[in-house]
């Protein structure tokens, strides 16, 4: 029997504890461990596939947000995985051996949905490219298919010059946070530039944010900043393009969107076995990591179909095994 897609994502769907080759073909008559293993190891899938699984679902706004970020699939015990390279973990919250992966998240503010509509494997090593180079990527894919959308969350790692000119650019809003020491002027030049903890803020300017300059932008391009309190031991800066913005908390509730990616992440780790491959390979991982993918989006559009959580959808499996076992164990207890 030959492995194909629509076989390996129908198991990693089913399969609950265990996301082996291996595992697979112990559990299917007639596949074999080394038809997986060829599948994964030949295949080249794209995120390509992933969009054309998704776009008929999604439901496009003009108003819509397009959220970008990135985690780490978790190899720290690996020894001869391609693609693994030491990075930052904000899960693990240290240095960690893994594979980072950068998402492109699609909010839809109608119907309060979210469904990732592209990805990039973060592998410099091989084609060169920074999470920058990922992610302006991804924006210039969705030029391309016409996804319409307006504004763009994204984490501090990205509030970059250029791609902050490039969102400006193309007519888009952007809210992001900067780090501490991103260098400002909100003098309009009577003073040097001065790190953003370091700005003096009115009771006014609290509330309603302030004009400023940031450092190697264009004279005359300014943009708008708040200090936001997400709790008593943290402060955010977050910066806008939207200059008409005058509402902290609306800034505060506006990012507050991107934990739509972080619920992403945590699903695809839990439920879709995303990180749980084996294989040695550096295209086996890419092929399960877009497998599991889609995956994700089978169960998300369930979830949604049916008003339940993948959780439920997920767990739900074992739900006739329990119900079989109670009344007719395989192993009796007495």
């Amino acid at each position: 029997m030959k492995t194909a897609i629509d076989m390996y994502c129908q198991y990693l769907l089913s399969t609950q504890v265990n996301y082996t080759c291996t595992y697979f073909a112990d559990h299917l008559q007639g596949l074999s461990h080394d038809s997986v293993h060829r599948f994964l190891r030949d295949e080249k899938l794209t995120p390509r596939l992933l969009w054309e699984k998704v776009s008929p679902h999604l439901t496009q706004s003009s108003r819509a947000f397009v959220i970008f970020d990135d985690t780490v699939l978790d190899k720290r015990h690996s020894q001869a995985i391609g693609m693994v390279r030491r990075q930052y973990s904000g899960n693990a919250h240290g240095i960690i051996k893994g594979i980072g992966v950068v998402n492109c998240l699609y909010l839809d503010p109608i119907n309060q949905q979210f469904w990732l509509l592209d990805l990039r494997v973060f592998d410099p090593q091989t084609d060169g490219k920074t999470k920058l180079d990922h992610v302006l990527d991804m924006l210039r894919s969705l030029k391309a298919r016409q996804v319409l959308f307006q504004t763009v969350l994204m984490d501090s790692w990205y509030a970059t010059t250029d791609l902050m000119k490039y969102l400006m650019k193309e007519g888009k809003t952007f809210y992001c946070p900067i780090k501490s020491n991103r260098k400002v002027d909100d003098t309009s030049g009577q003073e040097p530039y001065k790190p953003v903890d370091e700005l003096p803020w009115s009771e006014q300017e609290v509330e309603q944010g302030k004009l400023v300059k940031l450092h190697k932008f264009p004279l005359d391009v300014k943009v708008k900043l708040f200090r936001v309190e997400v709790s008593t031991h943290r402060t955010d800066y977050i910066v806008t393009n939207d200059v008409a913005q005058n509402a902290t908390q609306a800034v505060k509730e506006t990012c507050g969107l991107r934990w739509c990616v972080e619920q992403l992440h945590r699903e695809e780790k839990q439920l879709t076995g995303i990180e749980r491959s084996q294989c040695r390979l550096a295209r086996a991982q890419r092929n399960h990591i877009l497998a599991a993918t889609l995956v994700w989006t089978r169960l998300k559009s369930l979830a949604y179909a049916y008003e339940l959580t993948i959780y439920q959808l997920k767990k739900g499996l074992l739900d006739q095994y329990m119900n079989q076992q109670l009344v007719n164990p395989a192993i009796c207890y007495a």
